[in-house]
């Protein structure tokens, strides 16, 4: 009976979380979700359209262009954040924690995360000011050291549009990796690194077949944190470059936002964000499938 009673006491404590992950996303998703099948400009009466707005956005080129977009940030802010993060994390952990000490390490692994704890509205701007085509610091550093002729409009050329605002993002989402992967570091069993060093292991051999096999749960949560990061992209992508130019740089969710707010076709919006959340929410279970099957194969090779 004790047990029982325990046992409904914490379901007490998780009431309140559960009521308002109800109220906050689940309701929102179902009413969402319902717009979707409505045509709709926001004001009066919706009138039902069924699959309407989905069989549209099948033939929307500008929806599958903000989805290409998109793929393109994924490599920005999960492909490259996390190698660089691996490589960064273990040269902070092997190398700069031993010969220049644990403060120095814990200093630069705060550099790195600065960028996670700003407001993207005011990183964004910072950064227009140095990608801005006139008197942006880039551009200035670039005539000043003689290479005047590789000055662009950053953020206004559709060709280079598109790989700014990824650079952007690198610079943004490296500091995430880097400090889950120098968690992951810790847990590392030090004799592992020692046995290998004594085989005659240099450092890049010690990484790829001791570091990398130990923390395949952490990269399964970075990857999959970072590609859903990457899918609902949208203050940098609002405050950089509103999508353009001539939607160079349109991902889905600014372009839900357009179709919402601008083009007032909310049931259009609506069946935009209804799949985005839908591909989100795919991928979650895929990547919590893969950490689950990177902590049993981490047990498995325990003694």
């Amino acid at each position: 009976m004790r047990a029982r009673g325990a046992h409904g006491s914490y379901a007490l404590f998780l009431l309140p979380g559960a009521l308002a992950f109800l109220a906050v996303v689940i309701v929102p998703f179902l009413v969402n979700t319902g717009v979707s099948f409505t045509d709709w400009q926001g004001v009066g009466s919706p009138s039902w359209s069924g699959l309407a707005n989905y069989r549209e956005l099948l033939d929307d080129a500008e929806f599958w262009a903000s989805f290409r977009h998109s793929l393109f940030m994924v490599v920005a802010m999960a492909a490259i954040p996390t190698a660089l993060g691996l490589v960064l994390a273990a040269a902070l952990f092997d190398h700069v924690g031993k010969h220049f000490g644990s403060r120095i390490t814990a200093v630069l692994r705060a550099c790195f995360y600065l960028p996670q704890v700003l407001p993207i509205a005011v990183a964004g701007i910072v950064w227009s000011w140095i990608l801005a085509p006139d008197d942006g610091a880039l551009n200035t550093f670039l005539n000043a050291v003689g290479l005047g002729g590789r000055q662009r409009d950053w953020l206004g050329d559709p060709d280079f549009a598109l790989y700014s605002v990824m650079g952007v993002m690198v610079w943004v989402q490296i500091g995430f990796p880097l400090v889950i992967f120098m968690a992951g570091l810790q847990r590392v069993d030090p004799q592992l690194h020692e046995a290998a060093e004594l085989d005659g292991a240099g450092w890049w051999n010690r990484f790829r077949h001791v570091t990398l096999p130990q923390l395949r749960p952490e990269i399964s949560v970075v990857l999959t944190w970072c590609t859903i990061a990457a899918l609902k992209v949208f203050g940098a992508v609002y405050v950089l470059t509103k999508g353009g130019p001539g939607g160079a740089t349109d991902v889905p969710s600014y372009f839900s936002f357009t179709t919402f707010f601008e083009k007032t076709q909310v049931g259009y919006g609506a069946a935009i964000s209804t799949v985005l959340t839908v591909i989100i929410l795919a991928l979650a279970l895929i990547g919590l499938g893969l950490q689950t099957r990177a902590e049993d194969a981490e047990e498995g090779t325990r003694p």
